[in-house]
């Protein structure tokens, strides 16, 4: 069954759900673009089991298509690897009117998304996210970028794709540990926007559900971009649990903890500082640690509290000596609180 969720930001554009989809790629993008030609952009681990059938679809269709292919892994979401991406767009003779299609995960997306923002000042490019993180978070929204080394994604731009196609079958080919990481997105959503949503979370299992899942989550996103665009405000909530989490991503160089653990964290560490407070209701914590436990989720980290700032300080969402926090009052609902840079480690250390 086809969902299509209408996102109606400055671009607008529609998401599409279904199974089977990334077969039909080139039906979906023939009918919204004047594209000739289409360069996929792709890693090494989603390659061998998609690039195939998306470019028979685009071949299908009349469009001329190549593919361009880096090394799978946070390591690679570096200006390095778009300027690679850029060689391959040059070399293909890539136009204002062409289209670049990001086949993969959230590192794929971002790279992707910001290859087309920057590429002759912005071209056309379509997400096809095919892990759960990116189904159900990085692919919507229209934030692309790449991290250098004094933080993640601080170098990036707006730039919404022209429509977002999401094949749920694609998640049988994940690991484990790559459905945990998205489930921790899935969890983020209940904690600041839904609590019937999270009480569900809790009680079923959201695998045997995934499509209601996809959709629910895609559809909180929809309605916060649709009004906070650029993240001046109620966008914000989207960054819960990020900001830790991102600090424990510095610390051990976006390797051996990924982006899903490092927010499963970050969201149990910022509710119990909220607990310790007087700001978030007592339990929450609890709550929260023990849904990422029923999905393989880390809870704690052997980082210390004062490396976490350390690393917090380079976060794009710091300024003036400020940074923004997404705090919970409760289950659903949650909002953010400005405090000093200077404060952040009394605010956040509970032991």
């Amino acid at each position: 069954m086809l969902r299509t969720i209408h996102v109606d930001t400055g671009k607008p554009y529609d998401i599409f759900i279904e199974r089977g989809i990334i077969d039909k790629c080139g039906e979906y993008v023939k009918k919204i673009s004047c594209a000739q030609k289409v360069t996929v952009i792709t890693d090494s681990n989603v390659a061998p089991h998609y690039q195939w059938r998306v470019l028979n679809s685009f071949e299908k269709q009349g469009f001329n298509v190549t593919t361009h292919i880096f090394k799978a892994g946070e390591e690679s979401k570096k200006l390095s690897t778009v300027s690679e991406m850029y060689h391959t767009l040059a070399e293909f003779k890539m136009t204002r009117r062409d289209l670049i299609v990001a086949l993969g995960g959230g590192v794929t997306g971002d790279m992707a998304g910001f290859a087309a923002a920057t590429w002759l000042r912005g071209i056309d490019f379509i997400q096809v996210p095919t892990s759960l993180l990116a189904q159900v978070d990085s692919s919507v929204g229209g934030k692309t970028g790449v991290d250098i080394p004094q933080g993640k994604n601080l170098v990036g731009a707006f730039h919404q794709p022209k429509a977002v196609l999401i094949d749920p079958d694609t998640l049988s080919t994940l690991p484990n540990e790559y459905i945990n990481d998205g489930m921790a997105e899935v969890i983020k959503y209940g904690c600041i926007k839904d609590a019937e949503f999270f009480d569900s979370l809790a009680a079923f299992n959201a695998l045997e559900h995934i499509e209601d899942v996809i959709e629910k989550c895609v559809t909180v996103k929809r309605d916060v971009v649709s009004r906070d665009e650029h993240e001046s405000g109620e966008r914000m909530l989207l960054n819960f649990g990020h900001t830790l989490g991102h600090a424990i991503e510095k610390i051990y160089d976006f390797k051996g903890i990924s982006h899903g653990m490092a927010v499963a964290i970050g969201m149990i560490l910022m509710a119990k500082a909220g607990e310790k407070e007087g700001i978030t209701e007592n339990g929450t914590s609890k709550k929260i640690a023990d849904v990422c436990i029923k999905y393989g989720l880390p809870t704690s980290d052997e980082a210390t509290f004062e490396d976490m700032v350390n690393a917090a300080k380079g976060d794009k969402k710091t300024a003036g000596g400020c940074i923004n926090l997404v705090l919970l009052r409760k289950i659903g609902d949650s909002y953010t609180k400005k405090i000093k840079l200077d404060d952040l480690l009394n605010f956040i250390k509970t032991d």
